[in-house]
């Protein structure tokens, strides 16, 4: 009775849609000089936290920037943690700054940002490190699905984005930057705007070559 009723509600779903907004997303990092609509940015939120998470804690927290100061200034702060880090690790001069400058132009040149953060303020707290540290584990793979969800949406809305890891590198440093609580954790920065260009296309490895099956 099982089986058949999964059959026949299997038989009644419609063709899944989604496919084609998969397939076809691009990571985007250059965009038009054209403001997003606040209504725009709320809908990408709205379905960044539609995303599932463990204990349904919603570990999430969102910076979204638009004004231009306002961007430029956590670019120059990341870039000077940038230039001092490369630095130390003895990297030439020439390419340091050159690193620096693209840095600045990617997040500048963006018409928005959102800043994705974690916060552990809601998740399980243990006695141990080791249940401590999978409950923090699963404090960022809930955040980023919630990122997941907002790059979709951002497809969909015919915009493009692109997820960038630098704040994982100065976490103090975009804190500051911004005036955020100590407790929020940066994630990634996702650059949104209206494409430029199409992206570069990608490969990906066949499903056979990334799947075991007993």
């Amino acid at each position: 009775m099982g089986l058949e009723f999964a059959e026949a509600v299997i038989e009644r779903q419609p063709e899944a849609s989604g496919a084609p907004l998969l397939q076809h997303r691009r990571s985007i990092r250059r965009y038009l000089d054209c403001p997003i609509p606040e209504q725009t940015l709320d809908r990408l939120l709205e379905a960044a936290i539609n995303a599932p998470s463990a204990h349904n804690r919603q570990p999430w927290r969102f910076v979204v920037l638009r004004a231009a100061a306002d961007k430029a200034s956590l670019a120059r702060a990341m870039g000077r943690k940038l230039r001092m880090d490369r630095l130390a690790d003895n990297d030439p001069e020439d390419i340091v700054e050159a690193d620096v400058a693209r840095s600045y132009a990617r997040l500048t040149g963006a018409p928005a940002l959102v800043l994705v953060c974690l916060t552990m303020a809601d998740m399980d707290r243990y006695d141990d490190e080791r249940r401590n540290r999978f409950e923090h584990q699963m404090a960022v793979q809930s955040t980023a699905m919630a990122g997941q969800n907002l790059l979709l949406a951002a497809s969909a809305a015919g915009l493009g984005a692109c997820w960038l890891c630098a704040p994982m590198f100065c976490p103090d440093t975009v804190r500051q930057a911004l005036d955020l609580p100590q407790d929020w954790e940066p994630q990634g920065i996702i650059t949104l705007g209206y494409p430029a260009d199409t992206g570069k296309p990608f490969r990906r490895r066949p499903v056979a070559e990334v799947t075991w099956q007993p």
